[in-house]
């Protein structure tokens, strides 16, 4: 359950890094107070200049009036809060991440064998067991 709620976590936060970074344009196109026509990333349609008939007739507005009709565009900027990462290559940089690589792959190479100096020796062959010979036991 705590994996799915990460997951779930990071992909959210993804979605709000995303959506607060991108910008986007809405245009409304409004006749008599009224929404007419929404558009997202492009221009909204103005209403057709031909006159409607209506039963209404309001001396205030109507459809066949030019000057009733306005546009409204909101506009969501990018706010880029995000540092871009710089890399200077200099010869300190290059020696540190020689030295860097070298050892983290040494870190990971199979240790050599012990080494045992008298894995060939024989003993010498004893002739007389000694303790049989004095008598001598461990009890």
């Amino acid at each position: 359950m705590k994996r799915f709620l990460t997951k779930i976590a990071s992909i959210t936060l993804a979605f709000v890094v995303v959506f607060a970074t991108s910008s986007f344009t809405v245009d409304m196109h409004f006749c008599c107070n009224k929404l007419v026509d929404m558009a997202i990333l492009s221009k909204a349609k103005p209403c057709k200049d031909k006159k409607q008939e209506s039963n209404i007739s309001s001396k205030e507005c109507s459809f066949g009036q030019k000057d009733c009709c306005s546009n409204a565009t909101y506009v969501k900027n990018a706010e880029d809060n995000a540092k871009k990462a710089q890399f200077e290559v200099s010869t300190d940089n290059i020696a540190f991440l020689q030295t860097f690589f070298y050892t983290y792959i040494n870190l990971f190479e199979g240790l050599e064998l012990k080494v045992v100096p008298f894995v060939d020796y024989h003993p010498p062959f004893i002739d007389l067991d000694i303790l049989v010979l004095h008598e001598t036991f461990l009890l």
